[in-house]
C-alpha cells in the first residue's frame, strides 16, 4: 500500500483528504449528478465505492430503506470475490472475520440408519486462488463498502429514504439527459416527489427494478415452483457436521444444506419446503420461521436441533430469469447512441441461492462497469466504451442463469443414484463444478478489450479473458514476498506486467530496458499518447516487471526511471515496480503460469482484474493498438 506520496499524512492511510466541495450528510438533495446509483445493495455499493475515489465524479446512491442492512440475505463469497477484495482493500479483514469453507460434506439415507455421511470434498481445490471460499454476513460486506465512501474523498453516503419512482431520457441532449423521479419514502413524507437530473443512471434495485421498467426492460424465465427457506440461527445440536458445508437428504422429508457462519456459532439452513402451482408464490402459504425449523428437524432426525435463537429468516422460491439487455440502447442504435441507464445485479439477472452466485455476481457487474464509467466521466475514453458492459456481464449472467437452473435440480432431485468414484451424484456433480462456483469460470469473448488467442502460449497459465490468476513473487526494493496480484488496486488503472526473458538484468539495449524506454519516452507509447500533461507517468498504465533472478542479484536503482518513477507532489521515487521469482519458497511464478523463459511476454490486466492481452515484447505496435481502441489520446 502506497501513501505519503503527496506529503506526510498521520492518522489511518484509508482515510483521504476530504475533497473541498463534497456533499455532507444533511445536505438538501443535489440537482445534477454525474451518476445516480438505485439501491445500496452489494452492486449498488460496489460501484459507488469505485467511483467515491474520484472527487471529480459526483455520485448519489437512494435507498428505499430508512438504513443500512444489519442482518440477512447473502452470505456466500467466491474466491473471484476474495480476490477483488483485495482490490478494494480489505480482503484480508474478511478472510479475519469470516468463517472459512474447506471441505464440504454430503448425508443421505442409510442402509442400517437414516442418516449417514456418504461424501465429503475439498471446497476448493489446490492452486484455484490464494484466497479462500468464506461466509460472511452480507451486511458485513455493506459495511466494508461503505466504509470506503466514507473515507473517499468524496465522503460519499447513501440518501436513505428514497426510491426510484421513474425516470425519462432525453437521447438529444449532452448533459444531463437523464431526469429522475425520486419517491420518498421516510415516515411521514410517503410519496413526496422530486427530480434530479443525471448524465449516467445505475439500477441497482433488486428484481422489482423500477430502473429496468422505465426502459422497457422486463426479466424473462422459468420458476422451479418451489419454496425454500432461509433460517440463519443458533442452536444446539449432535449432528456432526454442524460447522461444515453440508448437503443433507433425507428420505422422506427432502433436504436441507447447512452453511456455518461466523463467529464460531451461527448457522444458516436453507431447507426444501412445499412444492407450489403454476401461479402460486411462496407467500401465499403463510409460512414462518417454526415451519423452517419443523422441517429442518425432520431431515435431521435422528440427530437433534434445538434452535435456542432465530436470528432472521425468509421464504422464497425459485426464479431463473435474465433481461434482454443490461442498458437502454436498443441493438439497433447501438452505432449512433452510448448507455445512459444501465441495470445491474437482480434487477437484470435472478436465480437460487444453491450455487451461492448471487451476491458475487452482482458485485462482478458492478465491478466490470465502475472502471469504464470512471474513463468515460474523466475523459480518459469515449462514451462508446460502454456499451462493452451490456455484452460481457449478460454473457457472464446467462451462463450463470443456465447453470443454475441446472444445479438447482440437482440439489433438489429425488433419489440417490449409484455412486461413481466413491460419490453420488450431487457430490460428484458438485466436485465438477467448483471452478463454476468459485467465480473463475466467466472468460470474455475476444474484443477491442479483450484480444485474441495468438500469443496465448508465451503465457498460458494467464487466460486471455479470464481473471488475471495470481502467484507469489518477491518485490525488489525491499525483498517483501507477496502476491503478484495484489499489486492490481480497484483505482481504474490499467497494470501492464512485464515478465523478463531468461538472463535478462535490465541492462541497456536488452528487451525489458529498450521497452521501457519506448514505453516512457517515445510518442508512439500508450504510456505518452494517453497520459495526460501534468498527471504522473503511471496514472492511466501501471508498467510492473518482473524478473527470473533471485532478487539478491539484481540492483533495483539500475532499473529504467520507468520503473522507478518519480510520482506525487514531490516527485517521491516508486519503489513498487519491480520483482522477482519466488525462489526462496521455491514458487517461480514463471513456472506456475507457465511463461515462456526464453521470450518473456507483456500481459495486460484490465482494471478489473481480466486478463485483456498476452503480447510478445517485441509486439509495439499491437501494444499500442490495444490501447488506442479503448483509451482516448491525451498526451
Amino acid at each position: 500500500m502506497r501513501y505519503h506520496h503527496n506529503g506526510f499524512k498521520p492518522g489511518d492511510p484509508d482515510v483521504s483528504s476530504a475533497a473541498l466541495d463534497h456533499r455532507r450528510v444533511g445536505d438538501p438533495l443535489p440537482d445534477t449528478v454525474d451518476v445516480l446509483i438505485a439501491g445500496s445493495g452489494p452492486a449498488g455499493l460496489c460501484l459507488a465505492a469505485q467511483l467515491a475515489g474520484v472527487p471529480g465524479i459526483r455520485t448519489m446512491v437512494v435507498e428505499p430503506k430508512l438504513g443500512p442492512m444489519e442482518k440477512g440475505q447473502a452470505d456466500g463469497i467466491s474466491v473471484r470475490s476474495m480476490e477483488m477484495f483485495q482490490a478494494f482493500g480489505f480482503g484480508e479483514k474478511v478472510q479475519r472475520e469470516s468463517m472459512w469453507i474447506n471441505e464440504t460434506t454430503f448425508w443421505a439415507a442409510g442402509k442400517e440408519t437414516s442418516l449417514d455421511r456418504v461424501a465429503r470434498v475439498q471446497d476448493v481445490p489446490d492452486g484455484t486462488s490464494e484466497m479462500p471460499h468464506v461466509l460472511i454476513n452480507q451486511a458485513r460486506v455493506h459495511d466494508m463498502f461503505l466504509d470506503i465512501m466514507r473515507n473517499s474523498p468524496s465522503r460519499l453516503e447513501p440518501d436513505y429514504g428514497f426510491k426510484v419512482a421513474d425516470l425519462i431520457i432525453d437521447a438529444t441532449a449532452t448533459e444531463y439527459p437523464v431526469t429522475v423521479t425520486l419517491e420518498n419514502t421516510s415516515p411521514g413524507r410517503e410519496g413526496q416527489t422530486t427530480t434530479v437530473r443525471a448524465n449516467y443512471v445505475i439500477g441497482c434495485d433488486g428484481a422489482r427494478s423500477n430502473v429496468r421498467s422505465a426502459i422497457g426492460g422486463a426479466l424473462h424465465g422459468d420458476a422451479a415452483h418451489q419454496a425454500w427457506g432461509v433460517i440463519d440461527l443458533l442452536a444446539v445440536t449432535d449432528f456432526p457436521d454442524w460447522r461444515m458445508k453440508s448437503f443433507v437428504r433425507s428420505e422422506e422429508d427432502g433436504i436441507l444444506m447447512v452453511l456455518p457462519r461466523e463467529g464460531g456459532h451461527l448457522v444458516r439452513l436453507y431447507v426444501e419446503m412445499d412444492k407450489l402451482s403454476d401461479n402460486e408464490r411462496a407467500a401465499d402459504r403463510g409460512m414462518n420461521a417454526d415451519d423452517i425449523i419443523a422441517k429442518a428437524q425432520r431431515i435431521f432426525r435422528p440427530f437433534k436441533l434445538d434452535v435456542k435463537e432465530v436470528v432472521w429468516w425468509s421464504i422464497y422460491e425459485i426464479g431463473h430469469r435474465l433481461t434482454d439487455k443490461f442498458d437502454d440502447v436498443p441493438e439497433s442504435q447501438m452505432a449512433i447512441r452510448s448507455p445512459r441507464v444501465m441495470l445491474a445485479g437482480d434487477a437484470c439477472h435472478t436465480h437460487s441461492p444453491k450455487a451461492g452466485q448471487g451476491m458475487n455476481v452482482s458485485m462482478g457487474d458492478a465491478f466490470n462497469m465502475g472502471w469504464k464509467l470512471i474513463s468515460v466521466l474523466t475523459g480518459r475514453a469515449n462514451p462508446s466504451l460502454l456499451h462493452s458492459y451490456s455484452g460481457e456481464r449478460r454473457a457472464a449472467a446467462k451462463d450463470l442463469v443456465e447453470f443454475d437452473h441446472k444445479w438447482a435440480r440437482v440439489v433438489g432431485a429425488r433419489g440417490q443414484d449409484d455412486a461413481t468414484d466413491g460419490l453420488p451424484r450431487v457430490a460428484r456433480e458438485f466436485v465438477n463444478n467448483l471452478p463454476f462456483t468459485c467465480g473463475l469460470t466467466i472468460q470474455y469473448e475476444p474484443s477491442a478489450l479483450t484480444g485474441a488467442a495468438t500469443h496465448q502460449a508465451l503465457a498460458s497459465g494467464f487466460d486471455i479473458g479470464k481473471r488475471f490468476h495470481s502467484a507469489p513473487v518477491i518485490r525488489l526494493a525491499d525483498a517483501k514476498p507477496m502476491q503478484l496480484g495484489h499489486a492490481i488496486d480497484a483505482d481504474a488503472r490499467f497494470r501492464l506486467f512485464v515478465f523478463a526473458p531468461a538472463n535478462d538484468t535490465c541492462a541497456p539495449g536488452g528487451a525489458v530496458a529498450s521497452l521501457c524506454d519506448w514505453l516512457e519516452n517515445d510518442p508512439a507509447s500508450p504510456v505518452r499518447r494517453h497520459t495526460a500533461a501534468g498527471e504522473d507517468v503511471d496514472s492511466v498504465i501501471d508498467t510492473r516487471v518482473v524478473f527470473q533472478q533471485d532478487f539478491r542479484t539484481l540492483d533495483f536503482a539500475t532499473m529504467p526511471t520507468l520503473l522507478r518513477p518519480s510520482v506525487g507532489r514531490y516527485g517521491l521515487c516508486d519503489y513498487e515496480k519491480v520483482f522477482c521469482a519466488d525462489h526462496k519458497l521455491d514458487q517461480d511464478i514463471f513456472d506456475a503460469r507457465a511463461i515462456d523463459r526464453a521470450a518473456g511476454c507483456m500481459v495486460i490486466v484490465r482494471p478489473d482484474q481480466y486478463v485483456g492481452h498476452v503480447l510478445a515484447l517485441s509486439a509495439r505496435d499491437d501494444l499500442a493498438a490495444y490501447f488506442a481502441a479503448i483509451l482516448r489520446p491525451r498526451g
